[in-house]
Order: C-alpha cells, then sequence, then structure tokens
C-alpha cells in the first residue's frame, strides 16, 4: 500500500481516486481554492457535484495548508486546472518537496520573457526546482473513470522505469496503462486536442465533423514534431485517442457546437457553459502569443483562425 496525495478536488483529481483506492492505496485528496469542491469532499456522504457520484468513503479529505506537506507520501498528483500550476509550484518549492510528482493537468505555458512555450512538466522543472516529475495522459472522461468504466492512458518519464513503477501503484482492471519516454509528444499532443476537439465540435454534421477531424491529425502532427515530439506519439493514446475522447463527449466539443451555430465565445460561455471550465479557451488564450508570431499559419490554418476567433471575440469562420 502506498500514500498518494491528490492537489485538486475537481472532476478529474477526485475521479482518478477511484482507481488509487481500488488498487490498495491509501488516498488523501485537497482542493486549495475551490469551494464548491471543498464542500463536496468534506460532506458526509462526498456527493462531488461535477461528477454526480459519492466518492469512496475511504477517500480521505484534508484542508490545503503547510501541515499538509509534514506528512510522508509515497507519490503527489497535480490534478489542477492550467491557471493552478503556477500556485502548486510555488509551494510544492517552498516546502521543498522531493516526492514523486505525477502530472495530470494538460496544457502548454506561455513565458514573455522568453518567448517560448514550455511543456507543464518543463515549467515544473525550470521555475520551481522539482524533481522526478511523470506525467498521465490520454482519452479519460472524468465521469467515466469515476463509474469504473474501462480507461486506458499512458504515463511518460524518460526513465521509463519509473512510469511503470507508477503504473503498478494506479492500474486496475479498469484503469489501464500504457508508458512512454517521450514527454514533449505526450503533453503537447494531450493539450492541443483541446483545441483542436473545439475545431470538430464546430461542424454541424458527422460529415463535416470527420473532416475536421482528419484535419486536425495533421495539424497536431505538425505541431508535435515543431515542438521536438515523436511521431508515433500521434496516433497514441495522448494523440488521436484523447482527441477521439474529447470530440465525442467533452466540454470543448460542446463550446466547439456552439461557436460553429454563429456564437461568440463570450455570448457561448454566458448563455450555455457559465459554470464550465473550458479548456481549450484557457490554452488558446496562452500559446497565442507564440503561435501567431512564430509557427507557419499554413501549417496550422485550423488552430489560426480559431485562436483569432476566441482572443478578439469573433464569430468562428472555417472552412471544411
Amino acid at each position: 500500500m502506498k500514500k498518494i496525495l491528490v492537489i485538486g478536488g475537481g472532476a478529474m483529481g477526485s475521479a482518478f481516486t477511484v482507481p488509487c483506492l481500488d488498487n490498495g492505496n491509501s488516498v488523501t485528496i485537497t482542493e486549495p481554492y475551490s469551494k464548491r469542491f471543498i464542500k463536496n469532499l468534506s460532506s458526509k456522504n462526498k456527493f462531488h457535484s461535477a461528477l454526480k457520484i459519492n466518492l469512496p468513503k475511504k477517500l480521505k479529505f484534508k484542508i490545503f495548508s503547510n501541515v499538509l506537506f509534514n506528512e510522508k507520501f509515497d507519490l503527489i498528483v497535480i490534478a489542477l486546472s492550467l491557471s493552478g500550476i503556477d500556485f502548486i509550484g510555488k509551494e510544492l518549492k517552498k516546502y521543498k518537496i522531493k516526492t514523486p510528482i505525477l502530472v495530470l493537468t494538460k496544457g502548454l505555458k506561455y513565458e514573455k520573457k522568453s518567448k517560448k512555450i514550455f511543456t507543464i512538466s518543463e515549467k515544473l522543472k525550470k521555475d520551481y526546482k522539482l524533481k522526478n516529475i511523470s506525467i498521465l495522459k490520454g482519452p479519460c472522461l472524468a465521469k467515466e473513470l469515476a463509474r469504473k468504466n474501462q480507461t486506458n492512458v499512458i504515463i511518460a518519464n524518460r526513465n521509463i522505469d519509473i512510469a511503470k513503477e507508477i503504473g503498478k501503484i494506479i492500474s486496475t482492471k479498469y484503469y489501464l496503462t500504457e508508458f512512454s519516454n517521450d514527454i514533449v509528444g505526450i503533453e503537447v499532443c494531450s493539450a492541443i486536442k483541446n483545441i483542436y476537439a473545439m475545431i470538430i465540435g464546430a461542424g454541424q454534421s458527422f460529415n463535416a465533423s470527420s473532416n475536421l477531424f482528419q484535419k486536425s491529425v495533421i495539424e497536431m502532427k505538425y505541431l508535435t514534431k515543431f515542438f521536438k515530439g515523436k511521431d508515433e506519439t500521434i496516433l497514441g493514446l495522448a494523440g488521436v485517442g484523447d482527441l477521439f475522447v474529447s470530440a465525442a463527449g467533452g466540454r470543448n466539443s460542446k463550446m466547439g457546437s456552439y461557436l460553429g451555430k454563429g456564437f461568440t465565445f463570450k455570448t457561448a460561455k454566458k448563455k450555455f457553459m457559465p459554470n464550465d471550465t473550458v479548456e481549450g479557451e484557457q490554452l488558446a488564450r496562452e500559446i497565442a502569443p507564440f503561435i501567431l508570431k512564430k509557427v507557419n499559419k499554413n501549417k496550422v490554418p485550423m488552430m489560426i483562425n480559431l485562436l483569432r476567433t476566441i482572443i478578439n471575440n469573433k464569430k468562428l469562420k472555417i472552412k471544411v
């Protein structure tokens, strides 16, 4: 049995605790700032308002504080949104955490000073001196994982043996893990697929969306190679696998459908998805300064189109 700390009480962080508990681990979850999820997790029944289920009674909830890091954990899992990465990086650096870290968060970070894009693991290592970081990505809808539907994910670390050790800790009969050492490729794929899921969602028919899916894969392949990822990663769980799930049933695809109907992002968000986090929009605003200036626009026309649509709050005009 291992002691696992999950930082982030949202849908994915909470769902992730289910297989960890089923594999016989002691799991503690904490939520730094969402009053909604703190209320959910600290309640007697642990009913999660985003997942619409009661989480396992064995799950321990603790208030986020410096006292929490006095405990010795075997694995710390980061399951915050992209906007929370700098916050948790500072906290973990402050307490000089040396525990192995597993990052569930999907996204990329743009650094204005250097005018470069960094993956989350690169950001945590560079700015906050954290070490022994692994990443977990793949086609995983939190609601399905929480209900123990079969889910396949991929764990990446430059040392493949470390990735496999983490796999042993968290894998179950329904939560299956694969492994890779292509950290950059997997992080890039798992991030940009949120933007492409919005694009695919904008197609107002299966025929149109399938065409957009095919073109999205081509652009994802170009961008993954641009950032020095491996070709084969595109065809794996973090690439087309994650893109399929997000396009078929995720919040990004849902937002894309409203953009495809002629709504601007701000109008669609306010009218239809006021309480939903749209990761693709967060990422679009984060990476737009780099993509719009540094990447060949002829290679990624759909990406460029969507970035401008969101940044300028204009109606999406997309050709299929």
